[in-house]
C-alpha cells in the first residue's frame, strides 16, 4: 500500500485516539507500535511516536514520567522490528501480550523513581507503585491486544482480499 498514506493514517489514529473521548488506556498507541515495527520500513519504525507527541502537546506534556513513556513505546516499536521476521498470530498475540507488561513495568518504575511525593524511594513504595497500577493495566491489556488483533488481522485480510480480487499489476502498484 501507499507508505505515505499508512504512515498518515497510522500518526493520525494515534492522535485522534487519545484527543477524543476513550476508556482509559484503551488506545491503540502500543498496536500502532508494533505495527509500524513490523510493516513500515525500517526507517519509519518509529513514526508511532510521532502520534504521542502531537497528542502531548495537545494533552500537556507531563514532566520526566514522559521519557519512561517514550522509551517504552521506542522500545515496543523495536519489538515491532522483531516481529517482522516472526509473524504469525502467536508472536504477534505474545507481542502485544509481552508489550503491555513491558510498557507496565517501565512507566510505573518511572512513576516512583523520580524525585516526587508520590511514593516512598524504598521497595514498599516500589511495590505500592506497582499495586496502584494494576487497575490501569488491565485496560492497556484490554486495548493492546485488541487494537493488535485489529491491526495486523484487518491488515492481512485486505491484503489477501487484494491479492486475490486485484489484478495482479495493480497489486503491485499498492503492495
Amino acid at each position: 500500500m501507499n507508505l505515505k498514506l499508512i504512515a498518515f493514517l497510522i500518526v493520525l489514529a494515534g492522535v485522534l485516539s487519545r484527543l477524543l473521548p476513550h476508556n482509559p488506556n484503551i488506545v491503540p498507541i502500543t498496536a500502532l507500535c508494533l505495527f509500524g515495527g513490523t510493516y513500515l520500513p525500517k526507517k519509519f519504525a518509529f513514526l508511532p511516536l510521532l502520534a504521542l507527541l502531537i497528542s502531548d502537546y495537545f494533552i500537556g506534556f507531563y514532566g520526566i514520567d514522559m521519557l519512561y513513556v517514550y522509551g517504552s513505546f521506542a522500545l515496543i516499536a523495536g519489538i515491532g522490528l522483531w516481529l517482522r521476521k516472526h509473524k504469525s498470530i502467536k508472536w504477534v498475540l505474545g507481542s502485544a501480550v509481552f508489550s503491555s507488561v513491558l510498557f507496565f513495568i517501565i512507566t510505573n518504575f518511572g512513576v516512583w523513581a523520580p524525585p516526587n511525593n508520590w511514593y516512598p524511594h524504598t521497595l514498599n513504595g516500589l511495590i505500592q507503585s506497582y499495586t496502584m497500577a494494576i487497575p490501569f493495566f488491565r485496560n492497556s491489556l484490554i486495548g493492546d491486544v485488541g487494537y493488535t488483533i485489529l491491526l495486523f488481522g484487518g491488515y492481512e485480510l485486505i491484503q489477501r482480499l487484494a491479492k486475490k480480487h486485484l489484478p495482479q499489476k495493480l497489486f503491485q502498484l499498492l503492495y
